[in-house]
């Protein structure tokens, strides 16, 4: 039988294209929008995240969630530090959820509250995407709008205090195989990440709309 990480990696595999495919993305990573779309999303992830990284604290001596709970994971203060550089030091009063950010923000706070295994699924979709697929937006927003590297405006993609992501990604998918749960509780998260992937795909979508390219 496959190892849990393997099977959730394939399960959500298509979803996964779905998102990185999506127009939004191809458009901000093909240098074809501007700036302020590209801090639009950086807004939309504080939502997410920050329904993430609250929840964590409570959940750390959980025997199913607590042993991915890693603080050098959190995002919420970089993502703040890039809004500040992005919006300017006021960002938080202009700032607000997208209907589909807030319909994602709100199913990650519940799980955190009342579901830890549906909350390992969100986690794991974020954090080991951002280890992963987020260098490339890195990378890109680097080059396209001119942000120093590493630097304020992409901090959220740089993991300070992991120097080998790939080492700390074997290391996650370990805690995904021990995982403390029976296999329909298993199955519950792999439907909610393939949930997770969809409500991220949503964010997407109303982006999209808000960004569309004058054809």
């Amino acid at each position: 039988m496959d190892a849990f990480s393997t099977l959730i990696r394939t399960a959500s595999h298509e979803q996964h294209t779905e998102a990185e495919t999506s127009t939004f993305m191809s458009d901000l990573l093909g240098g074809r929008l501007g700036v302020e779309a590209y801090a639009r999303y950086t807004e939309q992830l504080w939502f997410v995240y920050r329904a993430l990284e609250d929840g964590a604290a409570a959940l750390a001596s959980d025997p199913v969630a607590g042993p991915f709970i890693q603080p050098e994971l959190m995002r919420t203060a970089e993502l703040e530090r890039d809004l500040a550089h992005l919006r300017g030091p006021d960002w938080r009063e202009h700032t607000a959820p997208l209907p589909a950010t807030a319909a994602y923000a709100a199913r990650v706070a519940e799980c955190a509250a009342s579901w830890p295994a549906g909350y390992v699924a969100h986690h794991y979709t974020r954090y080991l995407g951002d280890l992963s697929g987020g260098q490339i937006i890195r990378d890109k927003a680097e080059k396209t709008w001119g942000f120093a590297r590493k630097g304020d405006g992409v901090r959220f993609y740089v993991f300070e205090q992991i120097p080998n992501p790939a080492a700390f990604k074997r290391g996650y998918r370990e805690l995904l195989d021990a995982v403390n749960a029976d296999d329909l509780e298993k199955q519950r998260i792999v439907d909610e990440c393939k949930r997770a992937f969809a409500l991220n795909t949503g964010v997407f979508v109303e982006l999209g709309s808000e960004f569309p390219l004058s054809a």
